[in-house]
């Protein structure tokens, strides 16, 4: 069975550890829509004295943009509403250390409704814990891995927003997919990442450079799927807090070049009884059991309902592309770097399903909460799973594709009864509501392409 990450700290732990003049500032985090950590910094003892119990937060951080805006069309909340409050719950069983951080603990906090204290359906916490739920009532312990990929940057982030992110310098000079002497020049970022991220409880095993210039790739052991969506949130927040302190930009966008490969963020995923692989079975040709087999045939089956949750914005979509090792048809293979489902491990225990659909920008608990619904849907369904494609399956014109455009995604959201029937209507409307509200600025948006192409030919 994979390894169950250790590193966190106990409640009486950080107790001690403040009162040794260790750790001073307690940062008390939910996870928003987005992905991202939100939340305050307390000072330890007030941490003790109360808030470890619960603080509260405004309810809108559930229902705005990456601006931090606030669009109307949320059920939940609104200015009609008055944006009341939402109570953070911290999760005393997730405090650890943030050693880039000096004398610095975090905890993650699940979202309560004010009135009643039950959770949020919409929190990303929640969905995510539903769906893992539902998998342990049929018998099963969903374990997963997320690969981060990012870019790094010379200058910090506000030296480059300050230039409109215009001549962007990458950190290295040319493609440095395993390249050792160019990553050797980028070790002032990812060496500190690796080793704070393990000291805080984070099990990273490795990080190697990606197929572009300045790009990053870094790698966290299998885990629970709870666990590992945190540890993805963490790693994440991490990169850009280090970089920023050694004067660099840490980027996630998925395509922040026309010219360049995007990043991706690929998710691992395998099912557990207890100490055995449900996925496994040594009789079959490649170890995968019927359990593992109809698990993938649900994902095949309802990609397209949950895109959405893998590629959340309008430059996710920019990053699908042929021959740029991201996929554009909905297709599983054996270790076929080309489709949108790559069976690894095969012939050994090791045997999983990896996604290779998401993007960087992904929020991991609502991309693990979709892909386990849609695998658990495939296992009830008793669904058979097709040959595996072969090839190049860019070129497979009788392969369905991916959804080109989030529009498409979130109309194939709207419409999905298989995520409305695991989520709840609540949760699938109020992530619609999301995406439109993407599609809906970018539609306002004058680009520079527009600018350059139309002022003087128009």
């Amino acid at each position: 069975m994979p390894q169950t990450p250790t590193g966190l700290l106990g409640f009486d732990d950080l107790g001690a550890a403040i009162e040794a003049g260790e750790i001073d500032t307690v940062l008390t985090c939910a996870v928003d829509m987005q992905g991202r950590l939100m939340g305050k910094r307390f000072t330890a003892s007030h941490f003790m004295a109360s808030a470890h119990e619960e603080t509260h937060c405004c309810n809108y951080l559930l229902a705005t943009d990456l601006e931090m805006g606030t669009p109307e069309g949320y059920a939940t909340t609104s200015w009609s509403r008055g944006y009341g409050d939402y109570v953070m719950k911290p999760d005393l069983g997730t405090i650890r250390r943030l050693p880039w951080l000096e004398g610095t603990a975090m905890v993650l906090c699940d979202l309560l409704d004010h009135h009643t204290h039950e959770e949020v359906p919409q929190s990303p916490r929640t969905i995510l814990k539903r769906q893992v739920a539902r998998a342990e009532a049929m018998g099963f312990t969903p374990f997963c891995a997320t690969e981060l990929e990012f870019f790094l940057f010379e200058g910090t982030l506000r030296e480059n927003a300050a230039k409109g992110y215009a001549g962007l310098t990458p950190i290295s000079d040319y493609n440095e997919d395993y390249h050792i002497f160019q990553t050797s020049k980028e070790e002032g970022v990812m060496r500190p990442l690796r080793n704070h991220l393990v000291a805080a409880g984070v099990p990273v095993e490795n990080s190697k450079g990606e197929a572009e210039a300045g790009q990053e790739e870094l790698n966290i052991r299998y885990a629970p799927a709870m666990d590992c969506a945190a540890h993805h949130v963490i790693a994440k927040h991490a990169a850009k807090e280090i970089a920023w302190a050694q004067g660099k930009s840490a980027t996630f966008i998925p395509k922040w070049a026309a010219d360049r490969v995007g990043s991706s963020s690929h998710v691992h995923q395998s099912l557990w009884s207890g100490d055995t692989s449900a996925f496994f079975d040594e009789a079959d040709a490649l170890a995968m059991s019927a359990t593992a087999k109809s698990y993938l045939a649900g994902q095949l089956k309802y990609a397209a309902d949950l895109t959405v949750f893998l590629a959340p914005y309008v430059n996710s979509y920019k990053r699908f592309a042929k021959g740029t090792f991201a996929p554009t048809k909905i297709a599983w293979s054996v270790d076929n770097r080309t489709a949108g489902f790559r069976l690894c491990g095969d012939g050994t225990k090791a045997v999983r399903v990896e996604c290779r659909i998401g993007g960087s920008d992904l929020n991991p608990y609502l991309a693990l909460a979709a892909l386990l619904a849609a695998g658990l849907a495939g296992i009830e369904e008793g669904l058979e799973l097709g040959p595996p494609v072969t090839g190049d399956v860019y070129d497979a014109a009788d392969l369905p594709d991916i959804p080109t455009t989030l529009r498409d995604a979130t109309e194939t959201l709207r419409g999905s009864a298989m995520l409305r029937a695991a989520m709840g209507d609540a949760v699938v409307d109020h992530y619609v509501r999301a995406a439109e509200w993407e599609q809906e600025e970018f539609d306002r948006a004058v680009t520079d392409w527009e600018l350059k192409r139309g002022f003087e030919r128009a």
